[in-house]
């Protein structure tokens, strides 16, 4: 697993595109403008070079944490070859919920779908999949390059392979899943 696609520019789809990034994962983020996209960038890039100038990573480390995100306007195009995908749009169940009935469209059948909520069942927004095996809670912590825990919560259906990739991966992060 080592396509990532992070839905939402914001601050914590940023936070999180930073973090699979500067493990080695390439990273699709995705936003609904270029707007949004730039803004999330300079974000990231700003983080960065906050991390260089106290000596946490070199000027290399930066550059290739930032040539591991490729931006996205269309969702389909970003999702195309996503192992794990993990929503950080706006909290709002009817939206997360659209989102995911294109996501279980376009993402190959096999990957798994992540939201970063932290209000919203995770069986209900399966409930608009056809994979709802595959849909789970990945809830970082904000500021996420810094904050050490994920919350991981199941749905009734998710299944305990998806539960056991998601806290691999979040341990692959240097996080503490729980």
């Amino acid at each position: 697993m080592k396509n990532v696609a992070v839905i939402g520019a914001g601050t914590m789809g940023n936070g999180i595109a930073h973090t699979f990034a500067q493990n080695d994962f390439r990273v699709q983020l995705i936003d609904v403008s270029q707007q949004a996209l730039n803004k999330g960038l300079a974000t990231i890039e700003q983080n960065l070079e906050r991390m260089v100038a106290k000596g946490k990573i070199t000027e290399e480390n930066k550059a290739q944490t930032l040539g591991n995100i490729t931006t996205y306007t269309n969702l389909e195009e970003g999702v195309e070859y996503a192992s794990l995908v993990v929503e950080a749009a706006t909290e709002q169940e009817s939206i997360k919920k659209s989102i995911f009935k294109d996501l279980d469209q376009f993402c190959p059948e096999d990957t798994i779908l992540a939201t970063n909520t932290s209000s919203i069942s995770i069986t209900s927004i399966a409930s608009v999949t056809n994979r709802p095996d595959r849909v789970i809670g990945m809830h970082f912590m904000n500021p996420v390059p810094l904050m050490k825990l994920v919350e991981i919560i199941s749905g009734y259906s998710t299944s305990e392979h998806t539960f056991g990739v998601v806290k691999e991966m979040s341990e692959k992060l240097g996080k503490t899943p729980v």
